[in-house]
């Protein structure tokens, strides 16, 4: 597997979010710090690192284009010059962008992801990047959600750690990739 060739997948880790009422709900609103620790770590790995920003064009809302949020959150590593930046439309990273195409020219066979929401965007790019036959490292801990509903952010985050694990993706944290790569 050493040889296999890698992307981080960063997802809707955007302004979007903080634009939001219920940005102060979140788990983590530092969420910049752990994914800054990984896109250094992909960087000094030589892996690809892709951005990705969920869009819904024409909404009026926080996700349209047009009132200036969907941009990376300001403490956020900015992309490299070779790195690209993926607008999406669906909640996973493949439907409706070339992402697919993009990791099929590069070789890349492993997917390190990671961003908001935790269940949501970050889960679906799991599942259907699994589906696709990638080899799927998912970093919960530079992921982050709000509660829905009755659930806490924290038993999301679980749970979606344990319905990834073994079927979807491997989980890991930060510590244990920077560990593994040292």
């Amino acid at each position: 597997m050493g040889d296999m060739k890698r992307a981080l997948i960063v997802i809707d880790v955007q302004e979007s979010f903080r634009a939001r009422p219920l940005w102060d709900r979140i788990a983590n609103p530092h969420i910049a710090e752990p994914v800054n620790r990984l896109v250094r770590l992909a960087r000094d790995n030589g892996d690809q690192v892709i951005w990705v920003l969920h869009t819904e064009p024409g909404s009026g809302g926080v996700f349209d284009p047009a009132l200036g949020h969907v941009r990376l959150l300001e403490e956020l590593e900015q992309p490299l010059p070779g790195e690209p930046v993926v607008h999406k439309t669906s909640h996973n990273a493949f439907t409706t962008t070339n992402l697919q195409q993009r990791l099929t020219e590069a070789g890349i066979g492993e997917l390190w992801v990671c961003g908001i929401r935790t269940e949501q965007c970050v889960e679906t790019t799991a599942r259907v990047g699994s589906d696709l036959g990638y080899e799927v490292v998912f970093v919960a801990d530079a992921t982050t959600t709000d509660p829905i509903g009755d659930l806490g952010a924290e038993a999301i985050i679980e749970r979606t750690k344990a319905v990834l694990r073994d079927r979807f993706a491997r989980i890991a944290t930060v510590a244990e990739l920077a560990a593994s790569e040292a």
